[in-house]
């Protein structure tokens, strides 16, 4: 059954999602957690062709790349291909969320006690690599070296209250943003308020885990991305040793069924792993965005 955008029922980040089949209209009210309507889901991906395609594009003297940036972009993609992984449950009722939001944590330095900063980012369609990757390094850079985020200044607010009157606090934020009707200046830069959750732990030289959902805010998808390790694999019935990449999803399984979850996870593998199929020549790439860039 082909869903229909509901548009006088809609919420200041979602619209309402009406005409879907009863089982998943009801899939809220049994399952009425995150955390019980979770499922894991693991891939493996083979990146030796979007390390030479991240080495090529660098070396054309494109804005420098990062597998985890690229994959940033390539999970952008794939929600705006398939935009029923877009979606969040609220109030027992099913929304499309209003563009690509993504969030991810950057540490201000490798130490056991840094902050992480929390950075969220809206991807727009069509968006090409250069921008993401000048508009990225300017966010991770500024997270780096500012002062206190605005996130973290609401969540001192909170935290300056009595324990009561702050359990009360946020029990009538949950219970407002189950309405629909939360102000938009509290949620604008939470980062559980987003589409995905992405965390690199391939950057702490870290192997993947899978993570929790959060009650907290509405994203349904958590991405953990792990470090790149020589994996043997079987290949035309030979073993071979391949770069293998893990990504590790934790999906709200209440927004989508899983043949059309699992069609979506297949597509962002096929795309990192044949990135020239999908982005391109690298060269002609750099060059394509970078006079895009300058006009």
């Amino acid at each position: 059954m082909r869903s229909r955008l509901h548009p006088g029922a809609r919420r200041r980040d979602g619209r309402l999602v009406t005409d879907i089949p009863d089982e998943r209209a009801i899939m809220p009210f049994i399952m009425r957690r995150r955390t019980e309507s979770a499922v894991y889901f693991e891939q493996l991906v083979d990146i030796a062709a979007a390390q030479d395609w991240i080495q090529r594009w660098n070396a054309a003297g494109g804005p420098h790349l990062s597998l985890f940036v690229l994959v940033l972009h390539e999970v952008a993609g794939m929600l705006h291909a398939r935009p029923r992984m877009n979606r969040f449950v609220a109030g027992r009722r099913l929304y499309q969320r209003d563009g690509v939001h993504l969030s991810f944590g950057a540490i201000k330095e490798f130490a056991d006690n840094a902050p992480l900063e929390m950075i969220k980012r809206r991807f727009e369609p069509d968006e090409s690599l250069a921008a993401v990757i000048n508009d990225l390094d300017g966010a991770v850079r500024n997270a780096r070296t500012s002062g206190v985020a605005e996130v973290d200044k609401e969540m001192r607010l909170f935290l300056s209250l009595p324990v009561p009157v702050l359990d009360l606090a946020v029990s009538v934020f949950h219970w407002l943003d189950a309405r629909g009707v939360l102000p938009s200046a509290l949620t604008r830069s939470d980062p559980m308020y987003s589409s995905a959750f992405v965390s690199n732990l391939g950057s702490l030289k870290t192997d993947a885990a899978f993570h929790h959902l959060y009650e907290h805010g509405n994203c349904p998808l958590f991405l953990v991305v792990g470090r790149v390790r020589p994996t043997p694999v079987v290949h035309d019935g030979q073993i071979r040793i391949r770069p293998i990449l893990p990504l590790r999803w934790t999906f709200d399984e209440r927004i989508e069924d899983g043949l059309y979850a699992a069609r979506s996870a297949e597509l962002l593998r096929r795309r990192l792993e044949d990135p020239l199929d999908h982005l391109g020549v690298p060269e002609d790439a750099v060059r394509r965005d970078l006079a895009a860039e300058a006009l």
